[in-house]
């Protein structure tokens, strides 16, 4: 070969002298080899494999199968009877108009756990106690003209400030509002205050009794019986004491029907107003 200068030279090839020396490099390597020893490892059979658990999943059964289930006869489960209300009762059966023997047996039922047998016969009224009841054919006027036949005489002679002639007790203050209009016919020329604590506060009631002359009181126990028990209210000249018996709310429910006013009725009773027709001196009425 020449180079740029024009001078020749030779290489010899390397791959010769590579192989040379790898020659006797594995002949050297060769003699300290030592013989390998054959050992024999006796294969041990292999564990087999734990498989693991399937989970169990409770499927919920389909409408389908729940249907095909009742159709073969399994047992349903028993449902529950609802108990009958006081509105269901009276839905099916005829209203009836309350006997002066209804008002005996509420007191009786009332107060039997915490009565004994001589205080129970003093709760008891005779039949001259009441008025004649009403049959459900009269309206409050007509009622009140054939229970208190002498009332013109009655309210002309009535001057006593803080007590009243006439008592209509009834379960609410929208029934009071009611009330007091079905009574114009028969209330004429006299005064009449609504006795209720929804808007109208207490002293208001004593304020008003001890300036006019009442001569009829519509109103809820609750109420009435506050009045007799802070003394703004006197039973001195109480002739007449009507309970609002008949009437039903929307939910076919007497005053008595109600927990809270029968409770506060059978008070209103015990509060003096038994005592006083026992007496004679006033008359009972149930409308």
């Amino acid at each position: 070969m020449a180079d740029d200068l024009g001078n020749e030279w030779w290489e010899e090839p390397a791959g010769e002298e590579q192989s040379a020396e790898a020659e006797k490099n594995e002949e050297i390597s060769g003699g300290n080899k030592k013989k390998r020893k054959t050992v024999t490892v006796e294969t041990l059979p292999s564990k087999k494999k734990k498989k693991q658990g399937k989970e169990c999943i409770l499927k919920e059964p389909t409408t389908d199968e729940k249907d095909s289930g009742k159709k073969e006869g399994t047992p349903a489960k028993s449902r529950r009877r609802k108990k009958k209300t006081i509105t269901d009762v009276l839905a099916t059966s005829a209203p009836k108009a309350g006997t002066p023997e209804d008002l005996q047996n509420l007191m009786l039922q009332h107060f039997s756990n915490t009565r004994s047998v001589i205080e129970l016969e003093e709760l008891k009224l005779a039949d001259t106690c009441f008025v004649k009841p009403n049959d459900l054919t009269h309206t409050l006027s007509s009622y009140l003209n054939q229970s208190c036949p002498k009332w013109s005489k009655l309210s002309k002679n009535h001057k006593e400030k803080k007590s009243i002639l006439l008592l209509v007790v009834c379960s609410s203050a929208h029934r009071t509002l009611e009330l007091i209009k079905l009574i114009n016919a028969f209330r004429g020329g006299t005064k009449v205050l609504k006795l209720f604590a929804k808007h109208i506060k207490i002293q208001d009631h004593i304020k008003q009794l001890e300036k006019n002359v009442i001569h009829i009181g519509v109103g809820t126990p609750g109420r009435i019986k506050a009045l007799i028990e802070q003394d703004g209210l006197s039973l001195e000249c109480l002739k007449y004491l009507v309970l609002d018996w008949n009437w039903r709310d929307q939910k076919l429910r007497r005053m008595v029907d109600i927990p809270e006013v029968k409770k506060e009725v059978l008070e209103l009773l015990e509060s003096g107003l038994l005592s006083s027709c026992r007496a004679g001196s006033v008359k009972l009425g149930l409308f």
